[in-house]
């Protein structure tokens, strides 16, 4: 049997954190391996600081946001690599902050639309990845009612999904940090389901929240999401329009 050694203080703690660092580290490291940055659009104001960050949805180059990013700002420039940026003004912006969500109109960010859910829920359970600093592994705890506190008012969101998700991951949602407006995709399908709010409350401190991005009964994010079903394809669980003629036109390729 081994003696007992020396009594731990806090450098076991210390060591237990660092373990749980590296191994949150390594894990968004492989979602980020999984998920390209390129996929995401970065929000500025004139001054050049972070507003949030939004996808495009489909190939007009059309991007989805959180309504924080772009609460109040008469003009605000968008970002994409390979130093691509787009000055939009706020007649090119359709808010939407009811739902804190805003679609933006823009001409040559030349990014590759990422797919929508067509599911009216995601389950309980569910992992997803987040756009929030870098990309990071969550996982959907439920449906919550929350605050989104916009400029000019409070809007009650009834059906807000309710985040796990780690400290740091916690740290880059606070309000400011520019993670507004951050896609949140499915990890097994790819689609987004929702996109991240920072201006949301509840009586929950300890987690995160986003918006879902449901099928909606009309309006320009219900014409959006038509169009993302029809031209941007998904599998599995989110299988869509697109993906089904993808699908048909391999197996005939195949025959």
């Amino acid at each position: 049997m081994a003696g007992r050694g020396p009594r731990a203080t806090g450098g076991g703690r210390r060591q237990t954190e660092d373990a749980r660092a590296s191994g949150t580290r390594a894990e968004d490291s492989l979602v980020s391996d999984l998920v390209p940055d390129a996929a995401v659009v970065r929000i500025r104001d004139l001054a050049g600081r972070p507003r949030g960050t939004g996808f495009v949805a489909d190939h007009h180059g059309t991007v989805i946001t959180s309504h924080e990013a772009v609460d109040g700002l008469a003009r605000l420039v968008l970002h994409a690599a390979g130093d691509r940026t787009c000055l939009v003004t706020a007649d090119a912006v359709t808010p939407l902050p009811a739902l804190d969500l805003a679609l933006v109109r823009t001409e040559g960010l030349d990014v590759d639309p990422l797919p929508v859910t067509v599911r009216d829920r995601v389950e309980s359970g569910t992992y997803v990845r987040i756009a929030a600093g870098c990309w990071r592994e969550a996982r959907v705890l439920h449906a919550t009612s929350v605050t989104y506190a916009a400029t000019d008012r409070f809007h009650l969101l009834d059906e807000a999904m309710e985040l796990a998700i780690g400290t740091d991951g916690r740290d880059a949602l606070r309000l400011g940090g520019g993670a507004a407006g951050g896609p949140v995709l499915d990890a097994g399908t790819g689609a987004v389901v929702g996109v991240l709010g920072t201006a949301l409350h509840s009586g929950h401190r300890d987690v995160g929240f986003a918006v879902p991005l449901r099928p909606a009964p009309g309006g320009p994010l219900a014409d959006l999401r038509a169009r993302n079903a029809a031209t941007v394809p998904a599998s599995g669980a989110d299988l869509n329009l697109a993906g089904v003629l993808e699908l048909t036109a391999t197996s005939v390729g195949q025959d």
